[in-house]
């Protein structure tokens, strides 16, 4: 860990730790979201056991999404975004940063929640197990790629709904796996090839995605 990074981090906590409400926003917006499907659909076991899966990788990508939309506006407005591109550091450490920042303060507890949602929903113990893996892997990629999108639309009118049209077509492979593997386990198989893939997507959106949002903040700010 770099001194950027390690300093962009632990700023991203302290400034969230300030504005507790707002950090915990997605998260609530997550369970209360979860909570309202079986009173839509009904009690049923079998009816919430097999749109489980779906209905939380959907809540936990909006409520990402949710939450990303201001991970470079409050820097952009007060000029310390400006300020930590002049730095001398490297952008993509930056950007690094402040993506592993919002997947700590979003990803992680949407994670831990898990568990409590998987009850709710009536979910098999090993179709939760596969969740919360799946879940691990694919949160840290919606937190890259969205963190990709809020730095292509710093200043940009809507720029929550540009956002949400540029992002979500890039997460549907992350949604379609993650879901994909709670699914496989249902039906009696193995969910290592849908971890496999979700790895690979995080490996790519790992090395590729603060990259390219360094070029997308460069740009914003010229």
């Amino acid at each position: 860990m770099t001194s950027a990074f390690g300093a962009v981090y632990v700023r991203d906590l302290r400034l969230a730790l300030r504005r507790r409400v707002e950090a915990l926003l997605p998260v609530v917006f997550f369970i209360v979201a979860v909570s309202l499907f079986p009173l839509g659909v009904g009690p049923e076991p079998q009816t919430l056991r097999q749109i489980a899966a779906g209905v939380v990788w959907v809540s936990a990508l909006l409520a990402s999404m949710l939450s990303v939309t201001s991970l470079y506006a409050g820097d952009h407005a007060d000029g310390s975004l400006e300020q930590m591109m002049l730095s001398g550091h490297a952008g993509y450490e930056i950007a690094a940063a402040k993506a592993a920042a919002h997947w700590t303060i979003t990803g992680a507890p949407l994670v831990l929640a898990a568990p409590l949602i998987g009850v709710l929903l009536d979910m098999r113990a090993d179709a939760l197990a596969a969740l919360v893996v799946s879940l691990l892997l694919g949160t840290p990629i919606l937190s890259l790629l969205g963190g990709l999108g809020a730095a292509l639309t710093i200043g940009l009118r809507s720029a929550g709904v540009l956002l949400i049209l540029l992002i979500l077509p890039l997460t549907i492979p992350a949604l379609i796996f993650g879901a994909g593997a709670v699914a496989a386990i249902d039906a009696g198989q193995s969910a290592s090839g849908h971890f496999s893939l979700l790895g690979a997507l995080l490996i790519l959106s790992a090395l590729g995605a603060p990259l390219a949002t360094s070029f997308a903040l460069h740009i914003a700010l010229e």
